[in-house]
């Protein structure tokens, strides 16, 4: 059997069942792509499912591998696949229920893979698929952002609203960002047009009528999403990645409470994404990076909520 060098959990539980290993080589589906991993990254979902916190949600085999994030370069194609070759420079999103791309070789569906965009190298597209697609389910697929209106981002700096923030002014909307003092500038240079240190200012007592809320925070620690519902004007939205809405609170003050799940990447929506990178309407913004073998101060790091951007781990020997 073929082997590869991977992150596995044997069971749930805290950064000490992260174990750097050999692995089976994953197998190719006839529609499906290998993909050498050059850098992937680690998003709050990965500790999440290493903490069993989505074990209600997904049902995981022992050893799984974590990672939802891959740039790297197409080692095998399916016998059905023709838009993708060998040598490839590719990124793309797995599906968070299978095993993903803490690891040497991740297998996809050739429909979930990307052009790696031309102007970024492969540590700055690991940065991409995760974030910039969920910033773009949030705001372009279910809140349906538009010119002129005004969308308010709790957790602005990090991975999601990083994006967000550009995503929403590239559709020529006002852009609010609530974060912490230290990145009250870099979301200015991001293009937010108002920021909000959360620490210092309620946000609540400052905005009023906003079209959207976008929610990459939920409830843990100051009830921010709870407080969300008296800034929307009537008829608007409060679109959240992290915590379903109450649809009782949404119907009393006049809005929807929409919940989106991020699943289903595709590569059709990453090709736009980078489009927009390549011409340069979009930056992703790496904070860290960190060989694979570092995963568990990785994981810590990201633990701590307060990392600008993304954490991007180097695959060794890739």
């Amino acid at each position: 059997m073929a082997m590869m060098k991977a992150v596995r959990i044997h069971k749930y539980g805290g950064r000490d069942v992260l174990v750097y290993e050999e692995a089976p080589l994953p197998e190719v589906a006839k529609d499906g792509v290998l993909v050498r991993v050059v850098a992937t990254t680690v998003n709050p979902f990965d500790w999440a499912v290493r903490n069993g916190y989505v074990a209600n949600y997904y049902t995981y085999t022992f050893p799984h591998i974590l990672g939802l994030d891959v740039s790297g370069v197409v080692e095998a194609v399916g016998s059905e696949v023709k838009d993708f070759s060998i040598g490839d420079a590719v990124y793309a999103r797995t599906h968070p229920s299978v095993n993903g791309a803490y690891a040497s070789f991740t297998s996809l569906p050739a429909s979930a893979v990307a052009k790696k965009p031309l102007s970024l190298d492969y540590i700055q597209a690991a940065a991409v698929p995760h974030a910039a697609f969920s910033a773009w389910q949030a705001l372009i697929n279910t809140a349906h952002l538009s010119t002129g209106q005004t969308v308010l981002i709790h957790g602005a700096a990090g991975g999601v609203g990083t994006f967000a923030v550009q995503i929403a002014k590239s559709l020529g909307a006002q852009v609010i960002g609530t974060c912490s003092a230290q990145n009250l500038e870099y979301l200015l240079s991001l293009g937010s047009d108002e920021v909000i240190d959360y620490n210092v200012t309620r946000f609540e007592e400052v905005v009023h009528d906003v079209d959207v809320v976008l929610d990459l925070v939920g409830d843990i620690g100051d009830n921010t999403q709870q407080r969300s519902w008296d800034v929307i004007k009537p008829g608007g939205k409060l679109v959240s990645l992290v915590q379903f809405p109450s649809q009782e609170a949404a119907a009393e003050h006049g809005v929807q409470g929409i919940f989106v799940s991020a699943d289903a990447c595709d590569g059709q929506t990453l090709t736009e994404i980078g489009a927009l990178i390549d011409n340069g309407q979009l930056n992703p913004v790496v904070s860290t990076t960190l060989p694979l073998t570092d995963i568990k101060q990785a994981h810590e790091k990201s633990e701590s909520r307060h990392v600008r951007g993304k954490i991007v781990l180097k695959v060794d020997g890739n």
